[in-house]
Formats: C-alpha cells, sequence, structure tokens
C-alpha cells in the first residue's frame, strides 16, 4: 500500500489543523501539520495529536503511521513562538500532555510506524523514538537539543533512550546534543529502516499494511509483552508471557493461523511451508 508523499506533505494553510488525521484501508495516517515552522511543538498540536491517537483507537484501526508535512517530521518546540507566563501547575500539566503522546503509543493496541524525514529534533524526536518502528530518510537528522537551550527531555525518553544505546551513549547524545543522521541512528538500533530521499511515507505504508494482515490480538499482546519485558524482572516477564499465551489459546486467531499453515504444507512455528520453498 502506498499514498502520495505529495498530498500528504502540502503546504497548510491557516484554517487546516494542526494535526491532520486520515483512515485509509484501516491503517491511521497521522501528520503533524506546521509545514510552515517545521512541526514545531505547541501545545494545540500536542492536543490535537493526542486526539487523533485516541481516534486511532476508537476507530479500530490495524495499524497507524504517524509523519510530519513540509520539509520535516518534527523540529521540537517552538521556541519562536512567545508564550504568556503560566503556573507551575499548567506547567505540570502541559509536560504530562506531552508525556501523553508517548502513554497513547505504548498503550495502542496496534503498532505505529514512524515515517521521518528530515529534522526529528527534541520533542520530535521523541515523538519518533516512541513509536513501535521508525522509517527514516536517509537525509533525516535526529537529536536531543534540549540541554544546550536549557529545557529538559521529556517523553520518557530518560527511560527509553538508556534502554536502546546504553546509558554511556544516552548521556552523549542528550548531554551534548549533537545532532545525528538516520545511519547513525540505524547503527545504534534507534530506528528500523533507512530509505531513499521521498519515500519515508510509502515504505512506512507498506509496514503499516503489512502488520494490518497479522492476527491482531497476537500483535497487541506481542506488543504489550515487549514494551513491559525491559521494566520487570524476568520471572514477571515470564508471568507476562503466560497470560498472554493463555489468552490467545482461548481465542480463535491461533487455532485459525496454525490451521492455515497446515494447510500449506507447514509444520513447526517459523518453518517455511514446502509449498513457499
Amino acid at each position: 500500500m502506498s499514498m502520495s508523499v505529495q498530498h500528504a506533505e502540502r503546504q497548510a494553510t491557516q484554517s487546516d489543523p494542526v494535526v491532520a488525521y486520515q483512515e485509509r484501508g484501516g491503517i491511521a495516517v497521522i501528520t503533524l501539520n506546521r509545514p510552515h515552522r517545521l512541526n514545531a511543538v505547541v501545545p494545540e498540536l500536542v492536543e490535537e495529536l493526542c486526539a487523533a491517537l485516541g481516534r486511532a483507537r476508537r476507530d479500530d484501526v490495524g495499524a497507524c503511521v504517524l509523519s510530519g508535512a513540509g520539509r520535516s517530521f518534527c523540529a521540537g518546540h517552538d521556541l519562536r513562538q512567545e508564550h504568556e507566563p503560566i503556573t507551575e501547575a499548567e506547567d505540570t500539566r502541559r509536560l504530562h500532555r506531552v508525556q501523553d503522546v508517548t502513554r497513547l503509543v505504548r498503550q495502542a493496541p496496534f503498532a505505529v510506524v514512524a515515517a521521518v524525514h528530515g529534522y526529528a529534533l527534541g520533542a520530535g524526536c521523541e515523538f519518533a523514538l516512541c513509536c513501535d518502528l521508525i522509517v527514516a530518510s536517509r537525509d533525516a537528522e535526529f537529536g536531543f537539543p534540549e540541554v544546550g537551550v536549557g529545557l529538559g527531555v521529556t517523553g520518557g525518553i530518560s527511560r527509553l533512550l538508556p534502554l536502546a544505546v546504553g546509558l554511556a551513549k544516552a548521556k552523549e547524545l542528550v548531554l551534548l546534543g549533537e545532532r545525528f543522521s538516520a545511519e547513525q541512528a540505524l547503527e545504534l538500533s534507534l530506528i528500523n529502516w533507512v530509505v531513499e530521499p521521498g519515500q519515508h511515507l510509502n515504505i512506512a505504508m507498506d509496514v503499516a499494511a503489512r502488520l494490518c494482515e497479522r492476527p491482531r490480538a497476537a500483535l497487541a499482546r506481542a506488543k504489550r509483552a515487549l514494551d513491559l519485558g525491559p521494566e520487570v524482572g524476568i520471572e514477571a516477564a515470564f508471568d507476562v508471557e503466560i497470560a498472554n499465551a493463555l489468552a490467545l489459546h482461548a481465542g480463535s486467531d491461533a487455532a485459525d493461523a496454525a490451521r492455515a499453515f497446515r494447510n500449506r504444507g507447514g509444520s513447526a512455528a517459523g518453518e517455511n511451508p514446502k509449498s513457499d520453498q
């Protein structure tokens, strides 16, 4: 499945929402839509992004793609926009709302695929890295500039980044704030694929279409178990795996998949059926 990158990355007008939502063949396509500001983050964008993720869940989609309109995925918080002074309670609520993006992605029963190009900096990098799978254009630049502008990382990155790259490398990336390329992100196992410029959205849609073909209950439980895995001890992980297996065995997806596999000539999980060899 593919869609026109030019259509998805059209220039926004004043009346356009700052986050666009489409449902295409069971895939929710969520687009950060402030291209004139490189999709820089403002409170309205965070609210609409949370609303779009919630809508995707209500729409019972099989997968979701998150992308950015224009020349970049998301350049981080919009530091050029002046804000009225707010109380500590209001600031706390604002920060919690940014973290809600990560919460909603992790709680979603479907996989969220980030389609990244141009800048993915600060909050934009956090939005990308909280997704389940990431397709990045070769021209993408990632980075955590927060410390350099007197801000702190949010979105759970203080936990998720060390788990992905190790504590020493995480400190290097956050404390120095140096940008890194898509190829470097791939080497660090932060992203899944690097593609040619202009192909990031099409490839992400193809990945999402493949995800839609997977048994939903099994995919949701596998995602949940993997997300919990690094955060719990091995015994708790064993318990989660057993609970998932029992729930899936009680459903019809496993039996249907096994029957289809046997009909195609297979005999063991992970083995290629003879007809596919």
